[in-house]
């Protein structure tokens, strides 16, 4: 029998200790109309949302039910849950080739630099792949 997550509320799990994934995440609250709830990966019980620890540090995930995405489809997937239908439509272009292979890079570029872009620190830097 699969094993299946419990039902949470749908939850965009991302990096507490880097000040510029704080500052997005903050701003998405002030900006967008629906936001799902929000969890650092540092105090979030990342078995129950079938993550390890490894996957927490290397990009946002966005877990509704049993859905799971992870870096720019996780954001890609808020914005196709937003009652804008511009919002709507930006999340779903971001998930067709050639837009999600843009997405995929632009996310790729973000998280790699997030420490030289506005509320990161040196903290925020990312390990390097060995």
């Amino acid at each position: 029998m699969p094993t299946t997550l419990p039902k949470r509320p749908a939850t965009l799990i991302f990096d507490g200790d880097c000040g510029f994934c704080t500052t997005a995440v903050l701003w998405l609250q002030r900006t967008l109309p629906r936001v799902p709830a929000t969890a650092p990966f540092q105090w979030t019980d990342l078995a129950a949302f079938g993550l390890t620890e490894e996957q927490a540090r290397s990009r946002v995930w966005f877990i509704d039910g049993s859905r799971r995405y992870g870096g720019a489809a996780a954001v890609a997937a808020v914005l196709r849950g937003q009652p804008v239908p511009a919002l709507r439509a930006l999340g779903w272009l971001a998930t067709v080739p050639p837009w999600s292979w843009a997405a995929d890079a632009g996310y790729s570029l973000v998280a790699r630099f997030r420490y030289r872009l506005p509320g990161g620190t040196p903290a925020c830097r990312m390990p390097r792949a060995t």
